[in-house]
């Protein structure tokens, strides 16, 4: 099979995926409010003993309901939900009610499908290259899902920790199985133990929970010798994001800037540099 047909395949490959990732990333975190909702409800009637009336009784999860414009509720065709080539011939808009769609959709797609690309070019057409290009489908998500809620679900970040010590476990990352779980708890307790610092001095909580457990997951895959770069890179990377951003006005004083984009990014680059596990010479 030729090189030029593999690369093809994986990019339409990603491109599927990135449309799906699209679906996660605006699912997830309310498929996430309506659970927190039906659990509040519950306690509400088990202390008042009278269950309020139901809410959101129809199914919300990733398949149900289908695909729709969320300003007119129009279902879409699926000639409209072709990856990047629908959004192009639609202009950017929804056929039905002529509602702006975020541009975000096919850059999504777009970024999953060179993702794919990547990770077939860099292992080829090895087992390897499907499990690093699972971690960046999952970075991404992530990072989206961050930077609009500011939360990181635990059902991807778990996940991610434990596929993490099972593929070195197996040999797909070439990572030592020591390497791999110090890097996990290593990279759990370094921002557990920065958050626990900035409480301490300021009172105020200075990162999610989701944070520690991403950067665990990172360690997992990447070995505890990539967690200072990773961390440096990430520091860097969300200073100068954030500075962007107070300078062009759309970062008010006192606003949280999301960390999770950060790490994924930086956990991205390093997952692709020939020498992660000796990260730590660079210092």
């Amino acid at each position: 099979m030729s090189q030029s047909l593999v690369l093809t395949g994986a990019a339409l490959l990603g491109l599927l995926l990135g449309s799906f990732g699209q679906v996660v990333v605006h699912r997830l975190p309310r498929m996430m409010e309506r659970q927190w909702a039906r659990e509040a409800r519950d306690w509400l009637a088990e202390v008042e003993a009278s269950a309020p009336p139901p809410q959101d009784s129809a199914p919300y999860n990733l398949a149900r309901p289908g695909s729709h414009c969320p300003a007119c509720g129009h279902q879409l065709p699926w000639y409209e939900m072709i990856p990047v080539l629908s959004y192009l011939f639609l202009r950017g808009r929804c056929s039905a009610c002529g509602q702006a769609i975020g541009w975000r959709s096919p850059l999504l797609e777009l970024a999953v499908a060179g993702l794919c690309v990547a990770c077939v070019w860099r292992w080829g057409l090895q087992v390897q290259a499907l499990a690093w290009a699972g971690v960046g489908f999952v970075l991404l998500i992530l990072a989206c899902i961050d930077w609009d809620t500011q939360l990181l679900p635990d059902s991807l970040t778990l996940p991610l920790i434990w596929s993490g010590l099972i593929a070195t476990a197996v040999g797909w990352t070439g990572l030592d199985l020591q390497a791999s779980l110090w890097g996990a708890v290593v990279g759990y307790l370094l921002l557990w133990g920065v958050h626990q610092m900035f409480l301490a001095v300021t009172g105020r909580q200075g990162m999610g929970q989701g944070d520690f457990k991403l950067l665990a997951a990172l360690g997992a895959w990447l070995g505890w010798p990539a967690l200072l770069p990773l961390v440096l890179i990430a520091s860097v990377s969300g200073l100068v994001l954030g500075v962007l951003l107070r300078v062009s006005g759309r970062l008010q004083p006192g606003e949280p800037l999301p960390f999770g984009p950060a790490l994924a990014v930086a956990g991205g680059f390093l997952m692709f540099w020939p020498e992660r596990f000796d990260a730590w010479l660079w210092f």
